[in-house]
């Protein structure tokens, strides 16, 4: 019995003594991540961190006449050197005082630091900081350090610059009529064209953080007094969630949040355009912004919204509601044309006109493939040629893929390997594919007219039918972010289906969409 207490006892010793050893390891890791006021100590600590880079520079200088010493540190390239050296350098070195010394206080400022960030410095963008690790990272990121002797307080400068391109109309999402104007990739520009929209001050841009070994600032953005209080905490509390050590672009933030990752459908919606976002935002929905895309997000989304263009809203509502059926008309077929032709020529050719039966007989005479064969080699033929014409060179790139189509239409028509009726189906079905303003909701329907297709080649109208039932049963059941992905048909809504396959006149759209349960219900009094 002695022998276990002995062994229990020299086990807690052992445990307390290692607990010790972390705790010390700890305090002795957490005091080396501040800085002590030692110029020498601390310049040292920095070049430890980032001095091994060639486009880091420490710039040592005297601050005026009073003999105390101070070193910049900032990154060459990404910090603006005409900034460094106008307002911080020259007002340093020829703007201060004598009589300073750091360790008093001078009135009306509380220390010495207080002192050089309200009086000497004339920037806009300063504040104090007394950890290397968090001064490091901003200097990295543009800002310039401000390490004084005898000064345990560091400024960070924010001196950073970005370069960025001229704002030009979006590529993926181009109008007829509309504003001609597109999101960058630098997130300040983004937001300030969300403001430039229009002056609102319940606009609210929310920031955060994400990546692990690459941060990147994020933005949520909603109307304060429209936006559901809920939904934003629920957005908010998704993105507190991702644990990645890089975001790249906002489609990895999308992946992280979205409901259902096994549905072929997009259940957040991206753009490039800010008009659609300060709609969707007018509505009660969330943007969500990531520095260094040009990709917005917004949620909630449902299905018929992504058959939706701001140029249905541009124009007067018979054109628009025109254009809208037409388009929805044009998704049905991209999912349902080569499945119903299949159906109807293997399984129902009596439900086709006599005349039109033994026409299209006629044309397949000679062709030894099966219907669901000719159909595959055509489409993806046209998927090859539409993934080849997004890659090559804009110039090229569609004149590519239109003499490539047709040559290769038109090889295979005189080869005898499918028939012209098969031809005229599969180039129907692709144009009408171009026709969906949302390019993730065009290669959803273009993945699922694949499973339509062999469906219909072992079943017929009745796989066709089949397939239907499932994709409801899924649609039905999926959600983005509490909103149901098939509103307002299902729940059934009638005020939302004054904007849904038709748009009504917008004296007539008062009301907010009432699935987005909005604070604010009332758009028009």
């Amino acid at each position: 019995m002695r022998i276990k207490w002995s062994i229990l006892n020299n086990k807690v010793k052992q445990e307390t003594s290692s607990n010790d050893i972390k705790q010390e390891s700890k305090d002795t890791l957490a005091s080396s991540d501040y800085f002590t006021g030692d110029l020498t100590e601390d310049i040292e600590k920095m070049r430890q961190m980032i001095g091994h880079n060639s486009d880091v520079h420490f710039r040592d200088l005297y601050l005026g006449e009073t003999g105390i010493r101070a070193t910049l540190v900032f990154v060459d390239g990404v910090a603006d050197r005409h900034l460094i050296n106008k307002y911080i350098i020259n007002s340093l070195m020829y703007g201060f005082p004598k009589e300073v010394e750091p360790a008093q206080s001078v009135e009306p400022f509380s220390s010495f630091i207080d002192y050089i960030q309200h009086h000497v410095l004339s920037i806009s963008q300063i504040n104090q900081t007394r950890m290397v690790s968090e001064i490091v990272l901003d200097v990295l990121k543009g800002s310039t350090a401000l390490l004084i002797e005898g000064s345990e307080e560091v400024l960070n400068l924010g001196t950073g610059i970005v370069k960025s391109r001229n704002i030009e109309e979006p590529i993926s999402e181009p109008l007829v009529r509309g504003p001609r104007v597109g999101f960058t990739e630098v997130l300040r520009e983004n937001t300030a064209l969300l403001r430039n929209s229009g002056k609102n001050k319940n606009l609210s841009f929310e920031k955060f953080l994400v990546g692990k070994s690459t941060e990147k600032e994020l933005v949520v953005a909603y109307i304060k007094n429209i936006a559901n209080t809920e939904l934003v905490e629920e957005v908010k509390r998704r993105i507190n969630k991702i644990d990645i050590d890089n975001v790249l672009e906002s489609g990895y933030v999308e992946q992280l949040i979205e409901d259902n990752v096994l549905s072929p459908f997009p259940q957040i919606q991206s753009t490039e355009r800010p008009d659609r976002v300060i709609g969707a935002l007018l509505e009660g929905r969330v943007a969500i912004l990531l520095d260094g895309t040009p990709f917005a997000l917004i949620l909630p989304v449902t299905f018929s919204m992504l058959l939706q263009s701001p140029e249905d809203y541009y124009e007067r509502w018979i054109p628009g509601t025109l254009i809208r059926v037409l388009r929805f008309w044009a998704a049905f077929f991209t999912l349902t044309g080569p499945a119903l032709y299949i159906s109807f020529i293997s399984f129902h050719p009596g439900l086709i006109p006599t005349k039109l039966t033994m026409s299209i007989i006629a044309t397949r005479e000679g062709v030894p493939f099966p219907s669901l064969i000719e159909a595959l080699l055509m489409e993806i033929a046209i998927e090859v040629l539409r993934e080849a014409g997004l890659r090559l060179p804009k110039p090229v790139g569609p004149a590519i893929g239109i003499v490539g189509g047709l040559i290769i239409g038109e090889a295979a028509v005189q080869a005898g390997i499918v028939s012209p009726i098969m031809v005229i189906v599969v180039a129907v079905t692709a144009i009408s594919s171009f026709t969906i303003p949302q390019y993730s909701a065009g290669v959803t329907l273009r993945i699922l007219r694949f499973v339509a297709m062999f469906s219909a080649a072992t079943y017929g109208l009745f796989g066709v039918i089949l397939f239907f039932l499932f994709l409801g049963a899924h649609m039905v059941k999926l959600k983005s972010f509490g909103v149901p992905y098939v509103s307002p048909a299902v729940p059934y809504r009638v005020s939302d289906w004054k904007d849904f396959i038709f748009r009504m006149p917008i004296l007539l759209m008062k009301r907010r969409p009432k699935m987005m349960h909005t604070k604010d219900s009332v758009r028009k009094s």
